[in-house]
């Protein structure tokens, strides 16, 4: 490993202490270097606050050093005002002369005019360091940005005989059949902190009456996505709570009125899926857990626009019931939480 890999490594390990608080804005570390020695460091904690690069520059003491230093930044420094100034700026203003950029950033706002604008000031500035390992970083903004749609992950939990639930007595209260054990639930709540938002079909809203929240983690919930074509879902379930916003996509709008809820009507005769997604990047949303059940998880697998899967598959034993989705399995790693398997396939190198 180089001395300029070296100190974007620890670009990224500072960014992720903003994985699941940064949304809408990319997870940015920063990291400024003399004479082989780090003087200062910072990262990004929340959009409408400081850049990483700000950070940083603000945490040297001596701040003469800077005109002698170098800066090492997971993620181009951006060039435009948004909330907060622009870092080229900041950069330039305390004439640091070399600059260390991991990978471009995609935001058609910003998209190698930070570079360019350092590059005009006289600085020495090295691109694409561990791009690779900056992509991966962020991989839902680049998604976002590129695809127009958020990244797309499918999560569920099935029997060791590939059963989502067990056939269900009508009678049978709405509340969930629990397959996995409690830290492998408590790893979903993790999950559902660090996306933006989490998606369900009508059926597991009407069979399993869920909260779709973040109840055994600390973090953000992630903004509820429904769809409910007739309007079947009860109004005393917990999605209409109006505790946490709510999108709720039907063939026809309905009057509730609640704050945090709204409705979006799609036509549900034609593709849903390009529908939804197109909703989704209107409200800026990055990333989404698909929950269920198996028509909606299906439906994306068929369609192949998905990104990442994360199956968990426990020890039991259903014998009948609704199956699993059906999923070829390539670029796979498995974990063991306990007796649970955890899956995880990836739709790309």
């Amino acid at each position: 490993m180089n001395i300029h890999e070296k100190y974007i490594k620890r670009c990224i390990e500072l960014a992720q202490n903003g994985f699941g608080t940064t949304y809408p804005n990319p997870m940015v570390g920063s990291v400024i270097v003399y004479e082989d020695k780090i003087i200062g460091e910072g990262w990004h904690k929340k959009a409408g606050e400081p850049h990483a690069e700000v950070n940083a520059v603000r945490s040297v003491k001596d701040k003469s050093l800077l005109k002698k230093a170098t800066i090492y930044v997971s993620l181009e420094p951006c060039s435009h005002f948004g909330k907060t100034p622009p870092c080229c700026d900041l950069i330039i203003e305390h004439k640091i002369p070399n600059i260390v950029v991991g990978t471009v950033d995609p935001n058609e706002k910003v998209a190698g005019n930070g570079i360019k604008k350092l590059i005009a000031s006289g600085a020495n500035v090295v691109v694409g360091v561990l791009e690779k390992e900056c992509y991966e970083l962020n991989k839902r903004f680049f998604t976002f940005h590129q695809q127009k749609r958020p990244y797309i992950i499918l999560k569920w939990a099935q029997s060791q005989d590939d059963f989502l639930s067990p056939e269900k007595e009508t009678n049978q209260d709405r509340k969930p059949v629990w397959i996995t054990n409690q830290y492998s639930r408590q790893l979903v709540h993790k999950w559902r902190s660090e996306e933006q938002a989490i998606l369900v079909g009508t059926k597991t809203v009407i069979d399993d009456n869920p909260k779709l929240n973040v109840r055994d983690w600390s973090g953000n919930n992630p903004v509820r996505v429904v769809l409910d074509q007739n309007n079947r879902i009860s109004k005393d379930s917990f999605i209409f709570d109006d505790s946490i916003k709510t999108i709720i996509f039907t063939k026809s709008e309905i009057s509730l009125s609640a704050e945090n809820t709204t409705f979006e009507v799609i036509d549900f005769n034609e593709n849903i899926i390009p529908q939804i997604l197109a909703v989704l990047y209107q409200n800026q949303i990055q990333s989404i857990i698909i929950e269920g059940g198996l028509q909606t998880l299906q439906s994306f697998i068929d369609q192949n626009i998905w990104d990442e899967a994360r199956i968990f598959v426990g020890k039991t034993i259903f014998g009948n019931g609704t199956k699993a989705p059906i999923l070829q399995m390539k670029n796979v790693t498995k974990t063991y939480i306990q007796n649970d398997e955890l899956i995880n396939v990836r739709n790309h190198d």
